[in-house]
């Protein structure tokens, strides 16, 4: 039997300043008792709220903050920008009409609302896309409504889409041929249209620009080196068409392959599927390896850079020529005043010899006359000697 126990409380008076609000003058609903029942999200909000002597406000602080922060974690590093018009593009009845049994001729991006991401869309902007698109077309939040009969088709479209682009084997196949590029591919620049163009350097430019960038998601090497600017040094482009002319592709064909008749359990049959899907599938490989050689030859054909390096270097070639040629004028000034120089001194020297034989020429004929005067007087000496004792006899 419980017991009443009465404690008794005494109120704490009114401050001063307090004073009764104005009546509202509408109406209160009347209290109403219910029972709140262990189950359902009311009750663990009443849980948590209690467990953490919480005010209704703080809780739904509590709550607004935690919803911020797992859509944080939920954006793929990114915050929530990933999930920005992911899943939100407009479907034609073309779309909606598809057919799942023809899930090889859909296009799984535009599909899952991924049409303007493509090979670009992150693993998480798929998972959001596929997340909203099962919201929106489940056939149970479909059923019974007008107008909906194809709609159970369009889910299973886009299971299969999701399906494939969730499977990085099947999705990298699907990326291969994907139809939203074979226009792309078909419209490549020519030649005549970039040497046609208002301004050559510029079209070429935007033209193979986005053109590269396309093909560039095929590579196996990564980084790809990019188009670049008409200032890139010599060895810049040199390395652009190197790495290009040596494509390492990863692009495959196995998406085209022809199925195996259903209920053929012939090995004949299949090995002969195979083996034409297989042969299919080279024949595909060698001519986009072709495809893509043909863009790299047209590129460098009317590569304006091309043109600027040979002026470049031909204008370095003759300014070194014309350098060499000054420096062999210089080089003949040169020695042609040293050999002037040289024969002056050798005439000096011829001179100064003559000279010195003319003064010893000189000299002896100056002894010479000397010596015959001096051998003159002493003949005369002995004549005069020789004459003086015969007047004496």
């Amino acid at each position: 039997m419980p017991t009443v126990i009465e404690l008794p409380v005494v109120p704490t008076p009114l401050p001063a300043s307090w004073t009764p609000p104005a009546p509202s003058g509408k109406s209160i609903s009347p209290l109403v008792e219910r029972r709140l029942l262990p189950a359902g999200q009311a009750y663990l909000a009443h849980v948590r709220r209690a467990v953490h002597n919480l005010s209704f406000e703080e809780h739904d602080k509590h709550a607004e903050e935690e919803r911020k922060r797992l859509e944080a974690l939920n954006g793929n590093g990114s915050g929530a920008e990933d999930d920005l018009g992911v899943g939100d593009e407009e479907e034609t009845e073309d779309l909606l009409s598809l057919d799942p049994k023809e899930w090889k001729k859909q296009d799984h991006y535009a599909v899952l609302g991924l049409s303007h991401l493509r090979y670009k869309a992150t693993e998480e902007q798929i998972k959001i896309a596929h997340r909203k698109k099962v919201l929106k077309h489940h056939p149970d939040k479909k059923a019974g409504v007008a107008g909906d009969s194809n709609d159970d088709a369009f889910f299973k479209c886009i299971q299969k889409a999701y399906e494939v682009l969730t499977n990085p084997e099947r999705r990298r196949q699907f990326d291969s041929v994907d139809p939203y590029y074979d226009i792309f591919e078909t419209d490549v620049p020519t030649a005549a249209q970039v040497q046609k163009a208002k301004d050559p350097v510029k079209y070429f430019f935007e033209a193979f620009g986005p053109v590269f960038e396309r093909e560039a998601r095929f590579s196996r090497k990564q980084p790809v080196p990019m188009l670049g600017s008409y200032d890139d040094p010599k060895e810049v482009v040199e390395a652009f068409y190197d790495f290009w002319y040596n494509f390492d592709s990863w692009r495959s064909f196995e998406y085209l392959d022809k199925e195996v008749n259903e209920g053929s359990d012939n090995r004949d049959d299949k090995r002969y599927t195979e083996k034409k899907n297989k042969a299919e599938r080279a024949r595909r490989k060698k001519e986009d390896t072709a495809r893509l050689r043909g863009i790299v030859d047209t590129a460098l054909s009317v590569d304006p850079r091309i043109k600027r390096i040979r002026q470049e270097e031909k204008e370095a070639r003759e300014a070194k020529k014309k350098s060499k040629g000054g420096q062999v004028n210089g080089q003949s000034a040169k020695q042609k005043q040293e050999e002037e120089k040289r024969k002056a001194e050798e005439e000096a020297k011829r001179k100064e010899e003559e000279e010195k034989a003319a003064r010893a020429e000189a000299k002896k004929a100056k002894a010479a006359a000397a010596n015959a005067a001096k051998k003159a007087r002493r003949q005369q000496r002995a004549a005069a000697e020789g004459g003086a004792p015969a007047d004496g006899a």
